[in-house]
């Protein structure tokens, strides 16, 4: 009698209009005490997401961990004063609007890499019984941009290092011809690079893969140029060593511009979308130079083992999405690539 009471006194809060969410949660935890003598789970959203990131900082590679972050950020402040209260008030609108928000700054890339692993955490958190549904895997995601990643060609290439400094030639060559990162690159040290036995050695942040490869005559020789340092735990690239991604990406737009290789914008024309703003224009980014060096690689008829090899791809699937020129071993893969500084 006491439940069908507490029913009705609902129902005439809510005919007056009077009926708020707070309320109704109120209800249900006085309800559920009732019945069987514990109260309704109040954990808030950011309280969840913070203890969910802690447990994937044990599961998550050094590389993919900050994009975890990222995601939790972007979803506290769009979220806003929602995400200090109980997790299940979050609801499909709200995961609609997380995705349109990123998407007025982000790309579509981005925006939907971020909008995976919401899904990812409300997955835990429904296995966990702190929410009934998994909103955000109702949300679609969004169409990809139209101008999308592509190799540079060798014009431009030449354009690049033109406007480059001694660091950013540098920083571009090893991009070209070890097809790795922006990150690894700028975090390389001297001891890093055997000039005795020709060779780089990478643990790439993103995956954990340790890569040996062989190093470019173009490469070596700029290297040579600016070593002597007696410090083997120096970085090689002293203005970009542990820069944060977001600043190595736009500094290396400022080169892009430079080279007339995509419009130029101004200090003063800033879109002011904050620091995930959109770094490629016209389908170029540094990221750009790994399509390339699977370009060329393939061009000078390297497998696509080989080429796997030398890239650090983790799978033929992904070999595939960077090939541009598909053409039927690691040394000699090396120096069958062009040089471009010349």
């Amino acid at each position: 009698m006491e439940i069908a009471a507490q029913f009705e006194r609902t129902a005439r809060e809510a005919r007056k209009g009077r009926l708020t969410e707070a309320r109704v949660r109120a209800t249900l935890g006085d309800l559920l005490a009732r019945v069987n003598g514990s109260s309704m789970a109040t954990v808030t959203t950011m309280d969840f997401l913070e203890g969910w990131l802690e447990n994937k900082a044990r599961e998550l590679s050094e590389g993919s961990l900050p994009e975890y972050r990222k995601a939790v950020e972007h979803l506290h402040k769009i979220l806003g004063a929602r995400a200090n209260q109980p997790i299940d008030i979050i609801t499909r609108l709200d995961a609609t609007r997380f995705r349109d928000e990123l998407a007025k700054r982000l790309s579509a890339a981005t925006a939907n890499k971020y909008l995976k692993i919401a899904r990812v955490a409300w997955t835990d958190a429904q296995r966990d019984g702190l929410v009934s549904e998994n909103v955000f895997s109702l949300v679609k995601t969004l169409k990809p941009n139209a101008a999308k990643r592509r190799p540079f060609t060798l014009p431009e290439l030449k354009a690049v290092l033109d406007a480059c400094d001694v660091e950013w030639r540098g920083m571009v060559l090893a991009g070209l011809y070890t097809g790795q990162r922006l990150g690894d690159i700028a975090s390389l040290t001297w001891q890093q690079i055997d000039f005795e036995q020709n060779e780089i050695r990478f643990i790439t942040r993103k995956t954990g893969k340790s890569l040996v490869i062989p190093v470019a005559d173009p490469l070596r020789g700029h290297l040579l140029s600016i070593a002597g340092v007696d410090d083997a735990a120096a970085p090689v690239f002293r203005s970009s060593f542990e820069c944060a991604s977001n600043t190595l990406g736009r500094r290396f737009s400022e080169i892009l511009m430079a080279a007339k290789l995509i419009p130029k914008v101004g200090h003063g024309k800033r879109s002011g979308k904050g620091r995930d703003s959109r770094r490629s224009v016209g389908g170029l980014c540094f990221h750009c130079l790994r399509h390339t060096a699977t370009s060329l690689l393939k061009n000078a008829g390297v497998s696509d083992g080989v080429a796997k090899q030398i890239i650090g791809h983790e799978s033929d699937a992904v070999s595939r999405a960077y090939t541009h020129i598909e053409t039927d071993s690691l040394k000699r893969a090396i120096e069958g690539m062009p040089d471009v500084t010349k």
